[in-house]
């Protein structure tokens, strides 16, 4: 029988030491957590195991004692570090710092490592940022004697209602490693399928910045100089060069009793028009109105369907696969969904499964929906795999999803070109036609 030294942690998570003997480290590893602890590293005696073990004790209980000042100091230096980085938390936390949180705390939870240590194991690798601060709240409010369901509750800008709630939901089941895996695949999934669409939108933006930063720079700086020569000349201008020479006036801010340049105008407006509308849907008809009208926009309105239907789905799957209560969970999805149409609709299914009806009924009422989704639904509330037939419209749907944004894509790009062709077609034939005119001037006087 071998002596094995090792390192380990108890339930609060302290450090903890000492020697064991057994025939294998497989066996000392078994013997370590019999005694409750968690081992952290377990090696075989060189043969002077217990004068070893003594000098050892020895040693470490005298740097201990030699460490408790400067421990102290240590500490009070954590804290000045602390207050000069926790600065105050603007916006949220970063989706894939959140969601590489919840996979390393759920691996921790799965090797068995106290909830409380691997917290702190977790906020001590984070790098300064809100995330840090808000870890490092946590672990207090955890420490002292609060679940971890609701010292996340406490701040939302890292972790939401959805976060919280399947959270609880794995700790009342005693399940929270599961859960945080199907936490992490969630928000992994949720986040990939924004960045598809946010990487289809960059193209066409980009394309319509630059075309409207080249036009503007030619009717400012270009036509004013064909204006001086069609003045030297003093022939009469088409219709469509007058209205080209007056827009590229006002855009230099030229044309009488103009207050604003054009070109600043054309900056400003985008901006303008984002916060107006921004304001608009901060009001109940306002947000109705604007996502209403997107649902009726050829090929946009059937991509925001797909992702929106893509993401109810995925969301309530993973509430009641959690183990979430089916009237808190549709509240949690309706109000995480992301449009006012499809939240009216789950509004009708909450309050149809509060009075004992079904699911799919209001569903299929509502026709937010195509046929195949109610009637998958209907088959799992029937069958009672409504979280697996959610997760299967889910799947479904993002590969959907991919299709109507190369439909999109397909059709932006062909009337991006109609578009800039007419304008730049219309500003060359605009310049040409009173050359043509002074040319044939020229001639006659010849």
């Amino acid at each position: 029988m071998a002596t094995y030294e090792y390192e380990a942690l108890d339930s609060a998570g302290s450090p903890a030491n000492g020697t064991v003997e057994a025939d294998s480290s497989d066996a000392a590893i078994q013997q370590i957590r019999a005694q409750g602890y968690f081992p952290t590293s377990v090696r075989e005696s060189d043969g002077g195991g217990r004068k070893r073990g003594k000098g050892a004790k020895a040693s470490s209980a005298k740097k201990a004692e030699k460490a408790k000042k400067p421990k102290k100091a240590k500490k009070a230096k954590g804290e000045k570090k602390s207050m000069e980085i926790k600065l105050p938390a603007i916006g949220k936390v970063k989706i894939k710092l959140l969601t590489q949180f919840t996979r390393q705390l759920s691996t921790l939870q799965d090797a068995g490592l106290p909830l409380l240590r691997s917290l702190q194991i977790l906020e001590q690798q984070q790098k300064p940022g809100q995330l840090k601060n808000i870890l490092t709240d946590v672990v207090a409010d955890v420490e002292s004697g609060s679940t971890l369901s609701d010292a996340f509750a406490k701040h939302p800008k890292g972790f939401d209602r959805l976060y919280c709630k399947m959270v609880a939901a794995g700790e009342v089941g005693g399940v929270l490693d599961i859960i945080l895996q199907r936490l992490a695949n969630f928000m992994e999934k949720a986040a990939r399928l924004r960045a598809r669409i946010k990487g289809a939108m960059i193209y066409p933006t980009v394309v319509v910045i630059v075309a409207v930063g080249i036009v503007t720079g030619i009717m400012y700086f270009v036509i004013p100089k064909f204006k001086d020569i069609f003045a030297d000349f003093e022939i009469e201008l088409p219709g469509l060069t007058t209205f080209l020479i007056e827009a590229s006036s006002w855009v230099a801010g030229k044309l009488p009793d103009q207050v604003v340049p054009g070109w600043a105008v054309i900056v400003a407006s985008p901006f303008v028009f984002l916060a107006l509308l921004k304001i608009f849907k901060k009001t109940k008809f306002g947000r109705a109105s604007v996502d209403w009208i997107i649902l009726k926009i050829p090929v946009v309105g059937v991509l925001v369907e797909k992702t929106t239907v893509a993401r109810f789905t995925r969301t309530l799957g993973t509430l009641v696969s959690a183990g979430v209560p089916i009237l808190e969970a549709i509240n949690i999805t309706r109000d995480t969904c992301g449009n006012w149409v499809f939240e009216r609709a789950l509004q009708r299914v909450h309050d149809s499964i509060r009075e004992g009806e079904s699911f799919a009924t209001p569903l299929r009422e509502s026709k937010v929906c195509d046929g195949i989704v109610v009637n998958m639904i209907d088959v799992g509330e029937e069958t009672g795999d409504l979280d697996v037939m959610l997760m299967k419209v889910a799947d479904n749907y993002d590969e959907e999803v991919d299709v109507a944004v190369q439909s999109l894509l397909s059709l932006v790009e062909p009337m991006l070109v109609v578009v800039l062709g007419s304008i730049v077609g219309g500003i060359v034939l605009a310049l040409f036609m009173p050359l043509v005119k002074m040319i044939q001037a020229v001639s006659e006087n010849q």
